[in-house]
């Protein structure tokens, strides 16, 4: 057969254990989106602090990751509520009725139309949106001043105020 050789395959890299804690609650949380506390977020109901506690519990119980790793998803995701959202993204029906009240009574133009509907589509599978990602590529393919260049000062502090709302809903 001959010597044995190491091939060093680019593009493949073994996962980190957060990584893997990631995959994980990803798919424990799939498996479970009927909890309460996982349809709440899903549905962007607001969570109470008891809604946080339970989610910590389900969590740790579930053997998915360690301490640590419940730690440093709190950390890097501002609070646990945020780190599940955004494994499990928001119901597309939660994101379209968030912003229905911004598209309520507007005539809007097409690409604004469109626009909304990209922010729909980030909010269904990242499950928020910072407000500085409107001034990022694909809203910037729109205009180069991104949600500034698309809609009024007004209409902008209502998509910020928008994103915040959702954002915070997780928080608790």
């Amino acid at each position: 057969m001959g010597d044995e050789r190491e091939f060093v395959l680019s593009g493949f890299t073994i996962p980190s254990d957060f990584e893997r804690f990631r995959a994980k609650a990803r798919q424990f949380l799939k498996a479970h989106e009927n909890h309460i506390v996982i349809y709440k977020l899903r549905t962007n109901e607001p969570l109470t602090p008891t809604d946080l506690t339970e989610l910590e519990r389900i969590l740790s119980e579930s053997g998915i990751g360690s301490a640590e790793d419940l730690r440093k998803a709190k950390d890097d995701n501002h609070g646990l509520g945020l780190f599940v959202r955004s494994l499990i993204g928001l119901d597309r029906d939660a994101a379209k009725t968030a912003l229905g009240a911004f598209l309520s009574g507007k005539a809007l133009r097409a690409n604004q139309i469109e626009f909304v509907n990209m922010i729909v589509d980030h909010l269904t599978e990242h499950g928020s949106m910072e407000a500085r990602l409107l001034y990022d590529s694909p809203y910037t393919d729109f205009s180069a001043r991104g949600v500034e260049g698309v809609f009024a000062s007004a209409g902008v502090d209502e998509l910020v105020s928008i994103l915040d709302d959702v954002r915070k809903r997780a928080v608790g």
